[in-house]
Parts: structure tokens; C-alpha cells; sequence
């Protein structure tokens, strides 16, 4: 009964904690939101990892699901494409309008849940779904976020996911140990994982409220499968050794790009992943 009342409140729970968090991760050095306003050519450094992969967005109309505080949203923008931002936290669109604003980004932010994606913004509206890190986790059901993400494309639009690996989701983070240790469910589970934990992932001073969420996990097969019984084809699946936060505190050393790998043999663990698949129905 416990697990049933949290799957139906989920989305009250996680917008608490999301709109808790906002203006301490606006305010922030890890999103940078001062370089954005000083440097119209900066590009969150999320986006400049995937450079090499994401191609050319220039005149795409694009969507990033999921945008937080719209860091992204706007990198995208910077590279050409018009982009819109959907989130259902108001306290972070918030934030992304005032981005949008200080930087003079005509991006436009919509509030949503991801699955009324299509009817907050259109079907078959866009060229480019984008989804950041750290998205996917928040939603029970991957096969329904397939549907959305193409229900949102045009016949040939390209989704563009950069994802924590679901074995880094899967670890005991909390171990001073040094073993990596599977703790947490890598498949998708009815039943989320509850946390309650005070803090957050960037760096910042504020004490926060709203502790709790659930979350769930989304194997990789998981997701591909889902993209590709909705039409989907794969053109690109690259892992990755880092993470853009600390994932594993203490068993971590940072890139000058806030890249994180393992300080021990890096190659034992994929942190994230770089997905791309273009809609052919």
C-alpha cells in the first residue's frame, strides 16, 4: 500500500523537491548562469561534451524535455536551434525565463509533465527531442516516454539523449570502501526508490525543505527497445567513463571540463551515455 501511495504521488513529491532546489542551483557555480550573462558564446558544459556528436542543430526546431533551469535549453539555442523548454517544476522555469531574459535567448519555457509533452506543445512539432542528464530517472514508465518523444518528432526528427548509465544508478554511492557494489534495481520496477536525503549535487549553502523522491531506474536494453517498437532507428549508442557531478564522492577526480571518472581504474564503470535515434514512421 506504501509503494502504491508513492507511485500516485510522485510527480507532488518530486516537484516539491525540484522547486526547492532551483534558485540554489541558479545560484550556483556548477550552471554557471554568470558566464552565460557575461559570454553570449558560452555553452554549458553538458552541451560542449556532446559537441563532436550532436552535428549541426542550426535552424532545427528543437524541444529539451526535462530543461531544469534551461542551462542547456539556451546552449542549444547559441548553436542555432529554436528551442523550446519544457519542465513541470514553475520554480525552474522561473529561473530559465530570467536566463532567457539576462541573455537575450528567445527561447520559449512551458510548464508540463513530460507525458502531456505532445499536447502542451504540438504533435509532430519538432525536429529535435533533446534530454539531459539526469532526466530519465524521474519518470515510471519508458515505453510511454518513447511514445511521447515520438509523438513530438516529425518522420525523420532525431531524438539526442545524454543519460547516467543505469549500472552507475544501480551502485551503492555510499560506500567509503572503495567497492563498487550493486545495490539498487538497474531494470525498470513498478515500485520506485524512495530517497530522502537533505542535500543536493551542486555546490551551494541553502538548506532545503523538500527532501524526499522516487525515482526509477531504466535498463539500457530498456530504453532502446522502447525507442525502437515506436519506430525509432539507432543511429548512434556511445558510453561513457564520466559523469558531469560527483556520482561516487570520494572515489571520483574531475576533468578541467567537471567531468568525473573513477579515480581507480576508470574503465571499470559507464557513468553516461550519449543516445541518438531518428523517427522513421
Amino acid at each position: 500500500m506504501c509503494e502504491r501511495r508513492a507511485v500516485e504521488n510522485h510527480l507532488e513529491v518530486n516537484r516539491a523537491n525540484w522547486d526547492d532546489r532551483a534558485a540554489a542551483h541558479a545560484a550556483s557555480p556548477g550552471y554557471a548562469v554568470d558566464r552565460f550573462v557575461a559570454d553570449p558564446a558560452y555553452l554549458s558544459e553538458v552541451v560542449r561534451f556532446d559537441l563532436p556528436r550532436l552535428g549541426d542543430v542550426a535552424g532545427l526546431r528543437g524541444v529539451h524535455l526535462q530543461c531544469h533551469i534551461g542551462t542547456d535549453t539556451i546552449s542549444l539555442h547559441r548553436l542555432g536551434a529554436r528551442m523550446t523548454g519544457l519542465d513541470f517544476s514553475p520554480a525552474s522555469l522561473t529561473q530559465a525565463r530570467r536566463l532567457a531574459e539576462h541573455t537575450g535567448a528567445a527561447v520559449d519555457f512551458v510548464r508540463s509533465d513530460v507525458y502531456d509533452a505532445p499536447a502542451a506543445l504540438g504533435w509532430g512539432a519538432f525536429d529535435l527531442v533533446y534530454t539531459g542528464v539526469g532526466a530519465l530517472c524521474w519518470l515510471p514508465d519508458i515505453r510511454r516516454w518513447a511514445q511521447v518523444v515520438a509523438a513530438l518528432l516529425r518522420p525523420g526528427g532525431r531524438l539526442f539523449l545524454r543519460e547516467g548509465h543505469p549500472m552507475l544508478w544501480a551502485l551503492d554511492d555510499a560506500r567509503d570502501d572503495g567497492l563498487l557494489t550493486v545495490e539498487h534495481p538497474y531494470f525498470e520496477r513498478p515500485e520506485p526508490t524512495e530517497w530522502d536525503e537533505p542535500g543536493t549535487y551542486v555546490e551551494t549553502d541553502a538548506t532545503f525543505t523538500h527532501n524526499r523522491t522516487y525515482e526509477w531506474n531504466h535498463g539500457l536494453g530498456e530504453v532502446v527497445t522502447a525507442l525502437l517498437d515506436v519506430g525509432f532507428r539507432l543511429t548512434m549508442l556511445v558510453e561513457h567513463d564520466s559523469a558531469p557531478w560527483d556520482a561516487l564522492p570520494g572515489r571520483t577526480t574531475a576533468d578541467e571540463h567537471g567531468e568525473h571518472r573513477l579515480r581507480d581504474r576508470p574503465w571499470r564503470l559507464p557513468q553516461t551515455y550519449t543516445l541518438q535515434a531518428v523517427r522513421t514512421a
